[in-house]
């Protein structure tokens, strides 16, 4: 029997990811070689190896660069995704978005 194909990012991020829970909040430039999952308040620059979840809850301030990326949060600064970036019907971002395939929900 297959398995179905794993058509979401959040469905593939493969290895262990960093988790930020909503009740942490950051200060300072994050980098990670694999996926982050945010849902609590980023303060600074990131740059992630692997794909980037931003939770409904999440808030982030600064510039961000990933592999991949999942919006439904909130986001102030640049945003640079070398593949594709899907941005959800709950996520606000002010800022530039720079990527090779962008997905907008209705309501973004």
């Amino acid at each position: 029997m297959s398995e179905e194909p794993k058509r979401r990012l959040a469905d593939r991020l493969g290895m262990s990811p960093t988790v930020i829970s909503e009740s942490t909040r950051i200060v300072g430039d994050i980098e990670t070689r694999g996926p982050l999952m945010v849902s609590g308040h980023v303060q600074g620059n990131g740059k992630i190896g692997g794909t980037l979840s931003v939770g409904k809850s999440a808030q982030w301030e600064g510039d961000i660069t990933a592999r991949q990326g999942v919006i439904a949060g909130n986001v102030v600064g640049k945003i640079v995704i070398e593949d594709k970036l899907e941005i959800s019907a709950s996520s606000v971002i002010s800022g530039e978005i720079v990527a090779k395939i962008l997905a907008i929900a209705n309501g973004a």
